[in-house]
């Protein structure tokens, strides 16, 4: 019998989807792990997060970071807005600088 092969972080991201596809943790994870090597799929799974669980604040700052990383700082701009509303919702005031710095940053429309 050949030995088994581990399965990457990908694989396991992706079972875990096809086993519960509302998983934010493993579509998060997912997102960030195809960020690099495949941006639309990555957009995809950030944008599920941002339209059925906008309450899951950790996507807000990841799915700017990633819109601007694509040249995207008009759709950064309206993500970091959104977050900074929901984490100030629910008291997250760390994170809600967070968002609010990297938003200040982003200044106005270029």
């Amino acid at each position: 019998m050949p030995p088994e092969t581990e399965k990457t972080r990908r694989e396991v991201l992706e079972e875990a989807l096809q086993e519960n596809p509302d998983n934010t943790f493993a579509r998060y994870g997912l997102a960030m792990e195809l960020a690099k090597s495949e941006p639309a799929a990555a957009w995809r799974h950030f944008e599920y997060l941002l339209l059925n669980h906008p309450e899951y604040s950790a996507t807000y700052y990841q799915a700017a970071m990633f819109l601007i990383s694509q040249g995207r700082p008009e759709q950064a701009r309206k993500v970091l807005a959104a977050g900074v509303e929901v984490t100030g919702r629910q008291g997250k005031q760390h994170a809600q600088h967070e968002l609010q710095a990297v938003l200040d940053g982003l200044g106005s429309r270029p």
